[in-house]
């Protein structure tokens, strides 16, 4: 067993997480993430209201007594997201860990301290990362360029920025991006992490709430098979690599091109109900991070969490062999 900081804070077995995942953050995979060992989240904005995120909390307990939290990702959108209602959602049914990711989690910390939940905030820069440990939370996720879904915008991986973080702040890091092994766990430790985060290793698992042919493609896939879009317009994503994701680059290229120009491709409704659910490859946009070129097959998320904590175990173990 690997007993870090980060398990102990948080009461998990295992140093593994499985953050917010849009449309996949649901109780079916969490559940099994808990079961585990590891500690998973539950995606709020994928319920269409607060009231469905209660029931998906409730259903949650119905599979597991283990640890788990509720991924809440504050950014600026068309419609506007009553976010204090999802925030008493999460503290009325008593969630106790809670993921935040995208705006600053300030406006939404003095609720939750009052209700004694944990707050892991994920960021892509150790400035944005100090500023949220100024708010008070717990944990930081530090997201390196490799990761599936915005990386931000300073292109830094995770071979820098894991140990920058940490020698930047007080509390646990958490590595995210670029991991989907145990040598990554391992690798992650060394750097001074006390855990990590996945997200495309826990879509090629049994238990994902996603059509077959997205599990088989990420298998497919190398670590080549992924592109940044939407970095013409400072909100860059890494995105698995289609003919969909091949036109918005070339669109972006243009001459005084906008989001509206990509926005029928670009389409989240269009990437789940097309490839999440239809299982057509090219039918709109999905992401995927690097560590496709990592990942091998498709497992049940109990042997995925177990052999990455027990290879980790025997690499770590091993290492000490090269010390005289």
């Amino acid at each position: 067993m690997i007993r870090t900081q980060f398990t102990d804070t948080f009461g998990v077995e295992h140093p593994v997480l499985c953050g917010g995942m849009t449309g996949l953050g649901t109780a079916p995979l969490i559940s099994a993430v808990a079961n585990s060992g590891a500690l998973g989240f539950l995606t709020a904005l994928t319920q269409p209201t607060p009231e469905a995120l209660a029931a998906e909390i409730a259903r949650t307990r119905e599979l597991t007594d283990k640890p788990f939290g509720v991924n809440l990702t504050i950014l600026p959108t068309i419609n506007p997201v009553p976010y204090d209602e999802y925030r008493a959602a999460i503290i009325e049914s008593g969630v106790t860990i809670v993921e935040t990711a995208g705006s600053s989690p300030e406006p939404h910390m003095d609720d939750f301290n009052r209700a004694g939940v944990k707050v892991i905030h994920k960021a892509t820069s150790v400035r944005h990362a100090v500023s949220a440990a100024k708010h008070g939370v717990a944990a930081i996720s530090i997201d390196g360029f490799e990761c599936a879904g915005h990386p931000g915008e300073d292109d830094v991986p995770g071979l820098v920025l894991i140990p920058a973080a940490v020698r930047a702040l007080d509390i646990p890091v958490i590595a995210s991006g670029g991991i989907a092994t145990g040598s990554g766990l391992a690798a992650a430790l060394a750097l001074g992490a006390c855990a990590v985060n996945m997200g495309t290793r826990f879509v090629a698992t049994t238990e994902a709430p996603v059509h077959e042919n997205v599990k088989k493609q990420i298998v497919a896939n190398n670590e080549r098979d992924t592109v940044i879009v939407f970095r013409t317009f400072h909100n860059s994503a890494r995105v698995a690599r289609n003919s969909i994701s091949e036109q918005i680059v070339e669109i972006e290229k243009r001459t005084g091109s906008t989001f509206a120009d990509v926005a029928h491709l670009a389409s989240g409704a269009r990437g789940r109900e097309n490839v999440l659910a239809g299982g057509d490859m090219e039918g709109g946009v999905w992401w995927a991070g690097q560590t496709q070129g990592l990942i091998h097959d498709i497992d049940t998320v109990e042997n995925v969490v177990g052999r990455i904590v027990s290879d980790a175990e025997d690499i770590m173990r091993s290492q000490l062999a090269l010390l005289s």
